[in-house]
């Protein structure tokens, strides 16, 4: 069997790391580039940690902020025209997984017109050229899009979320300055790492993980159990300790895929504006339990990263364990429980299951899903 390992070119990480953008800037000859942020960043003040560095330096810049929390079609067109009218030859995306989804998707575009209709994407289009180069900046420590070759975008029409995976969108430079994460919201702070335990544990039981796979999520898991809680009360070091588990678990995802969580986590997100990371959070202990017949070992070593005692114990008592602390911790950090609190209605539910049925992220799954599988996983956590 062939495994491929694709990373982006360069990262830097640290408290203040922002400060190496404008040499890195000059050393790659970027003159004019768009900034990709959203409106929320720019009115806290996060995102001017950024600008103020370009100003300071006098380097020209477009700035384009109407990215929502699950960016649409339409943010991305609009995006592309305003770098088109100023002829951008960056984009430096500052925020959470949105925004840099948003800045791939405008990237890809713009090198690959063909692709402009943006629905086009979905899967893994086959486009020819790589991305306008993307400067990647997270403001939160989950979704790992800075190093990862996927994106999503929603088709508001079609109440979809589409998943592109595609090499060419990867950031050619990212910044993991965990000082810009300092100011989320604690509700934020949980959501996105718990978005990021998601990863590394769907990562870990997806049918394409491997032994690098295996060293990325197994290191990410026990840095978020132990930092996570800390982090979302303002644990400076703790926070640095996730800014780096959530990447290190992107480099492992990005290279094997993930499972049903993500597919019917991208079907909250579409029908009802869910923000992803709480999708994934509330769906991940009822999706652990389903899949924990077809790989125990796997659930027994993801215990251990957590710190929990594994021995002596049957393989249903494995699962459980490593179920009820990923509940508990959720509840701690005080996760919704049901799709029901966050809007969800049964009467959904089919289409629901429809849609993730044929999300890309389903293929990767440890056990095999039906249909009625999911709409039975649904109405479990409705």
């Amino acid at each position: 069997m062939v495994n491929r390992v694709i990373l982006n070119e360069t990262s830097y990480f640290g408290w203040g790391a922002r400060e190496v953008l404008v040499d890195e800037l000059k050393k790659r000859n970027f003159k004019h580039p768009l900034v990709v942020t959203d409106n929320t960043l720019l009115e806290v003040g996060v995102a001017d940690k950024v600008l103020s560095l370009l100003e300071r330096f006098a380097i020209p810049y477009e700035l384009f902020s109407e990215v929502k929390p699950n960016p649409t079609i339409s943010n991305v067109k609009k995006g592309l025209k305003v770098c088109h009218k100023y002829h951008c030859d960056s984009i430096i995306a500052v925020g959470g997984g949105s925004v840099i989804d948003t800045a791939k998707a405008i990237g890809i575009v713009t090198t690959n017109p063909e692709f402009k209709d943006i629905t086009s994407l979905v899967g893994t289009a086959d486009t020819k050229n790589k991305s306008l180069p993307i400067i990647a900046l997270p403001t939160t420590a989950g979704t790992a899009a800075e190093v990862t070759i996927n994106y999503v975008i929603t088709d508001e029409e079609a109440l979809l979320k589409m998943v592109c995976v595609d090499p060419n969108d990867i950031p050619v430079l990212s910044i993991i300055d965990s000082e810009l994460m300092y100011g989320m919201p604690e509700a934020t702070t949980a959501a996105t790492g718990l978005d990021a335990l998601t990863h590394a544990m769907e990562g870990y039981i997806t049918k394409g993980a491997w032994e690098m796979s295996d060293m990325f999520h197994l290191k990410a898991m026990a840095l978020i159990y132990q930092n996570l809680e800390k982090a979302v009360h303002r644990d400076k070091e703790a926070l640095e300790q996730m800014a780096l588990a959530q990447y290190v678990a992107g480099m492992g995802f990005s290279n094997v895929g993930l499972g049903i969580v993500h597919s019917m986590a991208h079907q909250l997100g579409a029908l009802y504006d869910t923000p992803h990371g709480v999708a994934n959070a509330l769906l991940l202990p009822y999706i652990l339990e389903w899949n924990g017949e077809a790989c125990p070992e796997r659930f027994k070593a993801m215990g251990e990263a957590f710190g929990l005692n594994m021995n002596g114990i049957t393989d249903q008592e494995v699962v459980s364990r490593v179920v009820e602390a990923v509940r508990d911790l959720a509840i701690r950090l005080q996760i919704p429980q049901h799709i029901h609190e966050i809007g969800g209605k049964e009467e959904d539910i089919p289409v629901l299951a429809e849609k993730a049925l044929v999300d890309p992220c389903t293929g990767g799954n440890p056990r095999e899903v039906s249909l009625a599988d999911l709409e039975e996983l649904f109405r479990k956590a409705f």
